[in-house]
């Protein structure tokens, strides 16, 4: 892999990180500032809270973004902690969206989805709304310019053996978690580093037995933003954080599980037989969604761990 080849891989994830903002960005705006004042006005019912969480992060492509949200409002007293929990759990349901559009494959009309959003752009002029639909169709396309990039970048990693060995090793449960914390700690965001995996296996470089684990890691890794938003808040506020990372460690946990006693694996392959891609996108959602499933009827159980282990100070 030749130095030049770095450089377009960094290039390309620099340009779907750019067309998720964009695109999350001009949902948002689309959506007006209504997103905000139903967050506030949520009820204490965490099962329509779920919903709200899957809606909000489905429109603004970021769970970390929803997630840093519920934390500020946790931390202003706006909104309570037994709240915040079930609207994280929808926005980690929200954010598998992005994988799953990387799944359709469409990167090769890349280049003229951008062309449609900026010329989009330049003919809304006053009209605001239409100039926001522009925005979300450049961002798309953006979005995917860059994975086509990673992809092209990765794609003389095939004669590399060495990578090759590497990539064995992440069968392994710790080695493959790690990996997925890892990375996703560094990116801070978990639809990037799903779409490296999905860039590497466009290439046959990955399969869905040494790419299963990093997607569960990388699950626990895009918590690092919640966590960073949490610094110098309240104790609920930290508490949030808190049962996010439960969330995620514990899935994480029920999911290795799973892998190890079901035949997971050949039931996402299954699912897709002919496209890794699209497993990975899977993978991704049904993690997420299975965890909520298992764990919303718990959540006052991550209440209640998240207070034990932060509790109020002793006067």
């Amino acid at each position: 892999m030749r130095i030049t080849d770095f450089f377009m891989l960094l290039g390309g994830l620099a340009l779907f990180l750019y067309g998720m903002k964009i695109m999350g960005e001009g949902l948002e705006l689309a959506a007006g500032s209504h997103l905000k004042k139903i967050l506030e006005k949520l009820t204490t019912n965490k099962y329509l809270g779920m919903l709200f969480g899957i809606f909000i992060t489905a429109i603004i492509q970021s769970s970390s973004a929803t997630t840093v949200m519920v934390v500020g409002f946790v931390n202003s007293g706006l909104m309570t902690l037994s709240q915040s929990v079930g609207i994280i759990m929808g926005a980690n349901v929200g954010t598998t969206i992005t994988s799953q559009i990387i799944a359709l494959n469409i990167s090769q009309i890349a280049p003229l989805i951008a062309f449609v959003g900026i010329l989009i752009i330049l003919l809304a002029k006053k009209r605001k709304r239409l100039g926001y639909l522009g925005e979300i169709i450049i961002g798309l396309g953006i979005l995917f310019i860059g994975i086509n990039s990673m992809s092209d970048s990765m794609a003389p990693l095939k004669e590399v053996k060495e990578f090759q060995n590497i990539m064995i090793r992440f069968e392994n449960p710790i080695m493959g978690v790690l990996i997925g914390t890892a990375v996703t700690c560094v990116i801070q965001s978990s639809s990037a580093s799903i779409g490296i995996l999905q860039a590497l296996a466009s290439q046959g470089l990955v399969g869905i037995a040494n790419t299963m684990y990093i997607i569960f890691g990388q699950n626990i890794g895009t918590c690092i933003t919640t966590v960073l938003a949490s610094i110098g808040s309240s104790k609920n506020a930290k508490r949030t954080a808190l049962c996010h990372v439960l969330f995620n460690v514990i899935g994480a946990i029920i999911f290795i599980a799973i892998a190890f006693t079901l035949p997971f694996e050949k039931w996402m392959i299954a699912l897709a037989p002919n496209s890794t891609v699209k497993q990975i996108a899977n993978v991704h959602s049904i993690f997420n969604l299975g965890t909520t499933i298992i764990l919303l009827p718990f959540s006052n159980f991550l209440v209640k761990t998240s207070l034990k282990w932060i509790p109020d100070d002793v006067k």
